[in-house]
């Protein structure tokens, strides 16, 4: 299996892959002509929502010259097939949304288990990406959820790596959340005993076997601390 984790592929209000820190090159390389793509929904409950991003990503990737030979989407519709939609696939893509809603669709369906063995191409996106960790960290969105008791902030995942990303960080590193500032007050407090991956869009971690690249700007999270680690156009070895 080979892995991507992004936090966004396309370039920023667009439906075309984002080129920076080889990205596209990467998608070329790892994927066989004419892939039968998959795509898994954020939410079972929103068909037109799913449908809208799935043809996005289909249009994004056959501009980049990487057209799917076929292309079928997993959410509250077919769930019951997602057994041989997995297995007739080649490439997998999970989207990006809320990702307790999405967690909880892919637990429902037994998707970790599903994915066991599974030797095509995955990409995560967002969501995706966060919900593709053995635990996922799950970074308060929504109002109200930093400061829900109940609100569970670590979820088991796919398993699919052991690292917890969390995306867009040049979008939310001053995002407030239930008066709270979402890093200083939330996040990097919340990495007490862990340790988070912030990404920025058009950065990304490739994962083959036991080889772990990190490529583009990010900042590790480590028990209390923030620092930045790469920046645009490194590749660094985790």
């Amino acid at each position: 299996m080979i892995l991507f984790l992004t936090s966004s592929p396309c370039v920023a209000g667009e439906a075309a892959l984002n080129p920076v820190n080889g990205f596209v090159d990467a998608l070329r390389e790892a994927l066989p002509e004419g892939p039968r793509c998959l795509f898994f929904c954020s939410d079972p409950d929103s068909p037109e929502l799913t449908d809208r991003f799935a043809a996005d990503m289909a249009g994004a990737f056959a501009q980049a010259g990487m057209e799917f030979s076929e292309l079928a989407v997993c959410d509250g519709r077919n769930a019951e097939d997602a057994p041989w939609l997995v297995a007739e696939s080649d490439f997998i893509i999970l989207a990006g949304g809320h990702v307790p809603t999405q967690n909880a669709f892919f637990r429902s369906i037994g998707l970790r288990e599903l994915l066991q063995g599974y030797e095509g191409v995955i990409m995560g996106i967002s969501a995706g990406t966060m919900n593709s960790a053995d635990e996922v960290y799950v970074q308060p969105e929504l109002e109200g959820e930093s400061v829900d008791p109940y609100f569970d902030r670590f979820l088991p995942g796919l398993g699919l790596t052991e690292i917890m990303v969390v995306p867009h960080y040049q979008e939310t590193k001053d995002n407030m959340i239930d008066g709270q500032l979402l890093y200083e007050e939330v996040t990097i407090p919340d990495s007490r005993g862990r340790c988070f991956l912030a990404l920025v869009d058009g950065s990304f971690v490739l994962c083959c076997g036991d080889e772990v690249e990190l490529r583009g700007e990010a900042y590790l999270i480590d028990d209390g601390e923030l620092r930045q680690i790469s920046a645009e156009g490194d590749c660094l070895v985790l």
